[in-house]
């Protein structure tokens, strides 16, 4: 008999002025533009598995303002037999935005202007998804 696993992810969209902030990450040889965040670990809750992520990737405590999207179709995983399941949140920093363009590290992440967010842009299919929600929201405002 097999097992069927989930793979967890937690991520975190910063979205100021019409624009996204994004990471960039090294994944088969390939660099992807992708949301920042990561993998839930067992006995962690998905508010600190973002912050304890955010502060891994840039150095940057987190205010997680609520809750934007969670998956709610099947996406298996490129790496293994898991079914992947995101969960998305906006978030704000808590450092005001003159400290943090001297803080943050521009090789791993970057603004991304909503408007230009297309099919191309996010290669896994469910960062795919939430760039057009992104983008439906914003064309509403």
């Amino acid at each position: 008999m097999t097992t069927k696993r989930f793979n967890i992810r937690i991520y975190g969209l910063w979205v100021e002025q019409g624009r996204v902030w994004v990471n960039e990450e090294r994944i088969y040889d390939r660099h992807i533009l992708k949301f920042p965040g990561g993998g839930l670990e067992y006995g962690e809750g998905t508010i600190d598995c973002l912050k304890r992520e955010w502060m891994e990737e840039f150095g940057v405590a987190i205010e997680v303002l609520g809750h934007f999207y969670t998956t709610d179709f099947f996406q298996p995983s490129f790496f293994d037999d898991s079914q992947v399941v995101s969960i998305y949140y906006l978030v704000k920093p808590l450092d005001s935005l003159s400290v943090l363009v001297n803080k943050l590290p521009q090789d791993r992440g970057r603004w991304l202007d909503i408007a230009d967010i297309d099919q191309d842009t996010f290669p896994l299919p469910i960062d795919a998804h939430v760039g057009d929600m992104l983008q439906l929201v914003a064309s509403r405002e």
